[in-house]
């Protein structure tokens, strides 16, 4: 089972690839979501060259960051290696 831990978002890098798929409305669903219920399910990254690396979560820690948030729960979880 993945570590679970809080994170500061600035530590978060988010790759360009994944940015591209931001969708405005979706973040303002789970921001006003996160603020009746709270973050119910955490944000996956690893670790990679000195940074937490996002994997999956990427709406939601742009709706924790959009309501003002500056840590996020977080699943850290190895990279595969092929």
């Amino acid at each position: 089972m993945p570590n679970q831990i809080p994170l500061r978002m600035d530590d978060i890098y988010v790759p360009a690839k994944r940015k591209k798929t931001l969708e405005a409305e979706r973040v303002d669903a789970l921001a006003h979501d996160i603020l009746e219920n709270g973050q119910t399910t955490p944000i996956r990254v690893r670790e990679g060259k000195g940074r937490y690396v996002l994997l999956e979560g990427l709406h939601r820690l742009e709706a924790m960051r959009a309501l003002g948030e500056e840590r996020i729960v977080v699943y850290v979880t190895q990279a595969r290696l092929h």
